[in-house]
């Protein structure tokens, strides 16, 4: 049989199955002939399986189930199944975007990039025409760009994977993966394609706010960014400092989340001088964005931390 040019792999969990078949759809929409895509979907362990109601699509998906450990396990069971050329992970609640989606796909066709990168987006009116750069190396990218963690947001060529994967049982696993991804790309194309809806629901896992929830989430945000840090320093010189500019914006969210989910100025210094330990505070001196470098001196001082401790609460609730 001929090698798909893309998997698709769809994770799935106590989902509408209404969300789900609309995610299918969205890719069965595409203009890629049966034997060029590959629809996998990957059921963490439902309470109820969908399949019943999934017979319809026949052989045009492969439906995998599995005992309920995650989004991560879900993702690398997907990857070791896939046959394709290109990956492309969903949520099970979201879609693709046709008309902006394809112009992805034909910079996969026409050039046989590493990776393509597009945007999520909330809204429902479809971009007719994108533009993009020409190919730079992930190392390269990074170096100049505050990159985008989703998973979702990117066609991916199987082959740069190795022996890379999702860290199982954590929270924002995308964050660790998707830098190590790009380091290891040396064609990337960065797009403005607003390619892939992404669906927002109130009683989702990214918005459960009971607080050991958030303290796990801001746990793991912190132990993500010690990982990075230590694979940095065994990087070559190029990959190190790109590297590094990921690490401090993620640094400076984790504080941002710190502040804005605890509102405790007693546990944002602990966590401070954590990172001081590990030598990532003060946050590195560089001008990667007006945001970092106003954030970068807030933080320097008490009186910038009260500040942030007052304003930080003001923003999220504006958003």
């Amino acid at each position: 049989m001929e090698k798909p040019l893309i998997s698709f792999i769809i994770t799935y969990y106590n989902l509408p199955v209404s969300m789900l078949k609309e995610c299918i759809d969205s890719i069965l929409a595409l203009t890629l002939r049966p034997f060029e895509r590959e629809i996998i979907i990957v059921d963490d362990g439902s309470d109820v399986s969908p399949m019943n109601e999934l017979m319809a699509y026949g052989h045009e998906i492969i439906y995998m189930r599995l005992r309920h450990h995650g989004l991560s396990t879900a993702r690398n069971n997907g990857i070791r199944m896939a046959q394709g050329d290109y990956l492309q992970f969903i949520d099970g609640d979201d879609k693709l975007l046709q008309t902006p989606y394809e112009q992805c796909l034909d910079i996969v066709r026409y050039h046989q990039p590493d990776m393509v990168l597009f945007r999520l987006t909330h809204s429902a009116v479809v971009q007719t025409n994108i533009q993009y750069n020409d190919p730079v190396s992930g190392v390269d990218y990074m170096r100049k760009n505050n990159i985008r963690g989703s998973a979702c947001g990117y066609i991916l060529r199987s082959g740069i994977l190795g022996e890379l994967r999702f860290t199982p049982g954590i929270w924002h696993e995308d964050e660790e993966f998707t830098p190590l991804l790009m380091i290891r790309a040396e064609r990337v194309y960065a797009t403005d394609a607003q390619a892939y809806y992404y669906r927002r629901r109130t009683n989702s896992i990214s918005t459960d706010n009971g607080i050991r929830h958030r303290l796990k989430k801001l746990n793991d945000a912190k132990n993500v960014i010690l990982r990075l840090t230590e694979t940095a320093d065994r990087l070559p010189t190029n990959d190190r400092i790109a590297m590094q500019r990921r690490t401090a914006q993620l640094t400076m969210d984790y504080l941002y989340n710190v502040i804005r989910h605890t509102r405790s100025r007693h546990y944002l210094n602990r966590c401070i001088e954590d990172l001081h330990k590990h030598g990532l505070f003060p946050l590195p001196k560089r001008s990667y964005t007006t945001k970092y470098k106003w954030f970068r001196r807030l933080t320097n001082s008490n009186f910038g931390l009260s500040l942030l401790m007052w304003l930080v609460p003001i923003l999220g609730k504006e958003k």
